[in-house]
């Protein structure tokens, strides 16, 4: 296959690589993230499914990159796709560094999730509603692997493919200057 000046290439093409590894790291963290929450029993806590946003989003829009750049759509048209995901996964690792430094109390978190609990409502139904509720606190760390705690794990996994999507969008830019 020819390849024209601007033009995407196939598989070995840097922007369908890009894309096609954020789709499959994104997947693969998101099935991390439900075999830990359904089969080990680990409750995510707001910020943790506030972290998986980016990578539900991350999908279907990376997965349409890479169809696009396998179907030969010109460079600059993709090019847009790809820094959306490289900004998306930037606040996403910037939110996990946040939640790490929740988690090590470097600073305050949340105060739904890691502050006090001051509003009790109706007190007639207070010993109901305490049963029923299980708040999983942002500042708590529940499961932690060589230091490291899944906000963490999270941050890295999120700068990682905000530093792919860069190099597919500045591969394409060096490229398309050739």
């Amino acid at each position: 296959m020819t390849v024209k000046r601007g033009q995407t290439g196939g598989m070995t093409d840097p922007v369908f690589a890009a894309a096609a590894g954020i789709a499959v790291v994104s997947v693969a963290t998101l099935a991390g993230a439900w075999f830990m929450q359904l089969v080990l029993g680990i409750q995510p806590c707001p910020l943790c499914l506030e972290q998986r946003y980016a990578y539900y989003a991350a999908i279907p829009v990376a997965a349409l990159i890479a169809l696009c750049a396998l179907r030969g759509v010109p460079r600059r048209n993709l090019a847009g796709g790809l820094v959306l995901l490289a900004l998306a996964f930037i606040v996403n690792a910037g939110l996990g560094v946040y939640h790490a430094g929740v988690e090590w109390a470097f600073w305050q978190g949340p105060t739904d999730c890691s502050g006090p609990i001051v509003d009790f409502g109706n007190t007639g139904n207070l010993l109901d509603g305490l049963s029923k509720v299980k708040v999983v606190r942002c500042d708590e760390v529940q499961w932690r692997f060589l230091g490291l705690s899944l906000a963490g794990y999270s941050a890295l996994i999120s700068f990682g493919l905000a530093v792919l999507a860069v190099w597919g969008w500045s591969d394409d830019k060096a490229e398309a200057q050739v």
